[in-house]
């Protein structure tokens, strides 16, 4: 039951790099402007739009966030600025391009983004399984198996498989985790990006007792001896 075996511990942890979510079709970002001029800023936040032209003091009125859903393009529509490819960009990639953007506009502008929909399913031999939200969005895969209650004992911890989505190849790529060990943070998949499954298989034991109390097991017994009788009787009536 123990993780993180090995004698190069430190070192291997000092490996670890986080590069940050890569943003994806139906995230939902949460953008919020601000610069020098507040009220200059109103026209390109969602939750104050609606207040362009009230008197001034209605800026510390309560408002709704301002949220935007990637489209299936990889897009958001974003107020003046119009349509922002954003698919595949770090949140700091999207920050950087919205800032110089709005530099036309605002005088020292700062975005501030967060996704609001960071999730991840876990499944397997795990003490809660289904899908988590996490409020963390630098989120590594104990910090997700903390989600799920944590492993079963009789959990294969040597064989933890990640199941990703790539952008690149165009396709789910599953990869394999050992934590037991740990140059397990050495790992691209150590830090999980949202939308990753984790899959957590029972160890042999608890794959041979499943098979054995398998409500279908004597059922399939069965069947495999009437297939097996009709074969010996065909195979023997064919030989006369």
């Amino acid at each position: 039951m123990v993780y993180l075996q090995n004698d190069n511990f430190e070192n291997e942890v000092s490996q670890a790099k986080y590069v940050g979510l890569h943003i994806q079709v139906g995230d939902i970002l949460e953008i919020n402007v601000s610069a020098f001029d507040n009220i200059a800023a109103r026209p390109f936040n969602l939750s104050t739009i609606s207040q362009i032209g009230s008197p001034a003091t209605t800026t510390s009125s309560t408002t709704a966030p301002s949220s935007y859903t990637v489209t299936t393009e990889g897009t958001i529509y974003f107020p003046i600025l119009g349509t922002i490819y954003c698919k595949g960009l770090t949140k700091e990639q999207l920050k950087a391009d919205l800032e110089n953007r709005l530099k036309a506009y605002l005088t020292d502008p700062i975005v501030a983004i967060s996704l609001k929909n960071f999730n991840i399913s876990i499944l397997g031999d795990v003490k809660s399984p289904g899908q988590k939200t996490s409020a963390l969005e630098k989120l590594n895969i104990f910090q997700a198996v903390a989600l799920a209650g944590d492993l079963q004992d009789s959990a294969n911890r040597t064989n933890v498989k990640i199941i990703r989505f790539s952008e690149e190849q165009g396709k789910d790529i599953i990869a394999t985790l050992d934590l037991s060990e740990a140059s397990v943070a050495k790992s691209p998949y150590f830090y999980l990006q949202q939308n990753d499954i984790v899959y957590v298989e029972p160890d042999k034991n608890k794959q041979i007792a499943a098979n054995t109390t398998n409500p279908n097991r004597n059922l399939i017994l069965q069947l495999g001896g009437v297939f097996l009788g009709l074969f010996t009787l065909v195979y023997s009536l064919t030989k006369k």
